[in-house]
């Protein structure tokens, strides 16, 4: 039985579009959050939880991630790179760590930013015997517009003036099984969604772990990455 914490994959191979200008030069996990890049935040999370050996998957300006990190020496930990030639997708990236990873592993985006007890979700996969948990978190948004309800003649049934709605959402943590990369198809674009409906069709074990009480701090534009910056500078005291 696996006692120590096991591998972190990370994946840090996309080429951050939404976040354009801003990653024409500068991949999208080594953006300054605060006084660090995202992905030091994020290994430096995940060592305080006793992860140590870690497996980056890169390929848009991957020298950049690759010289900042290093082998990890500075960080106190163990990095690993593997290669893509070309952006191919989280799946793509992921299949490129199969040789690198032989039993239970971590995985995240190299953009993901948490603060929970990830241990607790690995015990949690470990008991329910999971081959892949999905790391969730509740989200509510409030609609801008009136949601109106109409019959197949077109008669209006009821308006509903911006109401909210919620739900759970994935937030990018997982927990998995060398299993997965048997349903990643090789060399073409696949989403991980449908990765993990054909590991469901197949009868593998995919279950959830709901992350209570935080907010999910999605960086995936501009305003969402200056929303979540000035959050950390308030934790920082504003000291830059």
């Amino acid at each position: 039985m696996q006692t120590t914490a096991p591998k972190a994959v990370i994946l840090a191979g996309g080429m951050g579009t939404r976040l354009q200008p801003y990653t024409f030069f500068v991949p999208k996990p080594l953006l300054p959050l605060g006084d660090k890049p995202l992905i030091e935040h994020l290994i430096l999370w995940l060592k305080k939880h006793g992860v140590k050996e870690f497996v980056v998957s890169v390929s848009y300006l991957r020298k950049m991630i690759e010289s900042y990190l290093g082998d990890g020496t500075e960080l106190g930990v163990k990095i690993s790179f593997v290669r893509s030639p070309s952006p191919m997708g989280i799946s793509g990236q992921l299949l490129n760590v199969k040789d690198k990873v032989k039993s239970t592993f971590f995985l995240l985006y190299g953009d993901s930013v948490f603060d929970f007890q990830i241990n607790k979700m690995l015990e949690f996969h470990k008991r329910s015997k999971a081959t892949l948990t999905m790391g969730l978190m509740h989200y509510d948004a409030k609609l801008p517009y009136g949601l109106i309800e109409r019959d197949k003649d077109g008669r209006v049934l009821s308006w509903k003036e911006k109401p909210e709605i919620g739900g759970l959402i994935n937030v990018g943590c997982y927990v998995s099984e060398p299993t997965i990369f048997k349903y990643i198809p090789k060399g073409r674009m696949y989403g991980f969604d449908s990765v993990v409906r054909d590991m469901m069709k197949a009868g593998e074990n995919v279950s959830s772990y709901v992350i209570e009480g935080q907010e999910f701090m999605d960086i995936g534009d501009e305003r969402s990455y200056r929303r979540v910056y000035d959050i950390f500078l308030q934790k920082m005291g504003k000291v830059l």
